[in-house]
């Protein structure tokens, strides 16, 4: 079957279809100047020609004798090959419903007969430029389509890349986070797997806080695997403190635990560092919350800034439990680890004072979780110290 014939390159085929040649004359002689024009006797005619000529627009008389026009467009709308070809019927008909009949079928006009060549022509006309901007206007929205699935295809990979890309700058923080955090365990020989333990220790605390209803509304933001890896820099500060009482084997003088305190501001202005070099995020911000209150208490005997009772961030005062319980249950130069009952009855001693009851309260119900964990240690009990 040809392809429908476009009017800016070819003439347009106007098929005419009517049963009274009087009429097929008339129509003709009408358009054959500004178009190519079969006249068809019938419909059995018409749909023969039609297996091998695709016409830009047929011309359909209703009132036929072996098929009248509306059950002739009825056949061409079901068949997908002629379903989009114009029709405009030819009829005698003057009766509205008729109009309505042919226009509910398919039809886009109905011009009755005898008709005025000029506006037959003109009408031909007008419908052969709407035929052909709803052609152009379909033909657009398959290429914007096209461009649509393109630029979908390329947002997907351009996902897919970012994604990977940022899944390598996540990969290479932590790589470098964990290089910080082991430089500065490597400096302090003494706190070896501190880090690790407190990261476990912390996720089954934060994920007890999360379950509990009073802390809704403070936790139901936190992103608990970022503030994990954050975790790694509580005690980056220590990188500054010097050797001779970062690694001294017995107590620190009072002087000296001074100067030990000051890790906490050192591994503040470390973080600031790193934020003033890159935006700052949430990343940094529990970091910073980490680095700063972990050694502040309940009853505002701590350090840096002497924070009481909730001033203390919630972050802060989960670091307090674990880092203690760390602590006591680790071997020291100065002490021997002691076991997980004694470590437990020590920071309930400290309940009120050096930690929130409720977060005591909340360790309690977990402790048995410390305790089993792979990254626990338990020694025969000795001398405790919790202020490291």
């Amino acid at each position: 079957m040809e392809q429908h014939r476009q009017m800016d390159n070819e003439r347009a085929l106007i098929m005419i279809v009517d049963d009274n040649i009087a009429n097929l004359k008339v129509a003709k002689n009408a358009l054959t100047k500004s178009y190519d024009v079969f006249t068809v006797l019938s419909a059995a005619k018409m749909f023969d020609m039609l297996q091998r000529n695709k016409p830009s627009l047929i011309l359909l008389d209703i009132d036929m004798p072996d098929m009248d026009g509306f059950e002739v467009i009825k056949l061409l709308k079901a068949e997908p090959g002629t379903q989009d070809i114009p029709v405009i019927f030819l009829t005698g008909r003057g009766e509205p419903e008729n109009e309505v009949k042919g226009l509910h079928l398919g039809a886009i006009d109905y011009i009755s007969k005898p008709f005025s060549p000029q506006i037959l022509d003109r009408r031909v006309e007008l419908h052969l430029a709407l035929a052909n901007q709803k052609e152009q206007l379909k033909e657009q929205a398959e290429k914007l389509d096209e461009h649509v699935k393109e630029i979908e295809h390329f947002n997907k990979n351009l996902q897919e890349m970012v994604d990977e890309k940022t899944s390598e700058v996540l990969r290479l923080q932590n790589a470098i986070l964990r290089i910080m955090a082991d430089m500065v365990e490597n400096r302090d020989d003494a706190t070896g797997g501190h880090i690790w333990r407190t990261q476990y220790f912390l996720r089954t605390l934060i994920n007890a806080v999360k379950s509990m209803e009073n802390y809704k509304d403070q936790t139901s933001d936190w992103d608990v695997d970022l503030m994990l890896e954050s975790s790694q820099l509580h005690d980056v500060g220590k990188i500054s403190i010097p050797d001779s009482i970062l690694k001294k084997p017995g107590r620190l003088t009072p002087e000296e635990f001074e100067v030990m305190k000051t890790h906490v501001a050192h591994g503040i202005r470390i973080i600031e560092h790193i934020e003033e070099e890159a935006s700052s995020t949430d990343f940094l911000r529990y970091a910073k919350i980490f680095a700063g209150s972990h050694h502040e208490r309940w009853d505002g005997s701590g350090y840096p800034n002497g924070l009481a009772g909730p001033d203390i961030p919630l972050p802060g005062r989960l670091m307090a439990v674990v880092d203690v319980y760390d602590a006591l249950t680790s071997d020291r130069p100065y002490k021997r680890a002691i076991l997980h009952d004694a470590a437990v009855k020590i920071i309930n001693e400290g309940r009120g004072s050096h930690f929130d009851p409720e977060i005591v309260n909340l360790f309690e119900k977990v402790a048995d979780q410390f305790a089993s964990s792979a990254y626990s240690t338990n020694s025969p009990q000795a001398e405790s110290e919790t202020d490291e």
